[in-house]
């Protein structure tokens, strides 16, 4: 029976820890697994990240680029040709992220006017491309543009 008095952790899964300094024998004396001199070999040494000895770091060395807009909005896109795979009458964000074509029904949805729709569907998404549009219209479909 298991009670709190009896209760050992799995074995192997605990390591007793590695004592330094405890002489030549033990395989960690001397330098205690530190090498010789230098700075990581002093007490309380640390060395930040991307520290090169006084030397101008790699990303300070680097010119600055690129810009991102503050307001921008990334949409995720689907092209009029891959709603053909879609079983359903009306397509919307939600079925849209079952069927894997998009990541997250959270984030707005852009169609795209590359391929051929071949039935009629009733489309309802952010964002659609004039040729998209055009694409569903003319399969007999309709566009409902969502909000953000």
């Amino acid at each position: 029976m298991v009670e709190l008095h009896n209760l050992s952790p799995a074995p192997g899964s605990r390591k007793n820890r590695k004592r330094l300094g405890r002489g030549p024998g033990s395989g960690t004396g001397k330098t205690s697994g530190k090498g010789q001199k230098g700075q990581k070999a002093r007490a309380g040494a640390s060395v930040p990240a991307g520290f090169e000895g006084g030397q101008m770091p790699l990303q300070r060395r680097i010119p600055k680029f690129g810009f991102k807009q503050i307001g921008r909005v990334e949409y995720q896109v689907v092209n009029v040709g891959a709603l053909n795979g879609m079983t359903d009458a009306e397509v919307t964000p939600e079925l849209l992220a079952q069927a894997r074509l998009i990541r997250s029904h959270k984030e707005p949805v852009k169609i795209l006017g590359n391929g051929a729709l071949e039935r009629s569907v009733r489309v309802a998404a952010h964002a659609f491309t004039g040729p998209a549009k055009r694409k569903i219209e003319a399969a007999g479909g309709s566009v409902v543009a969502l909000s953000r």
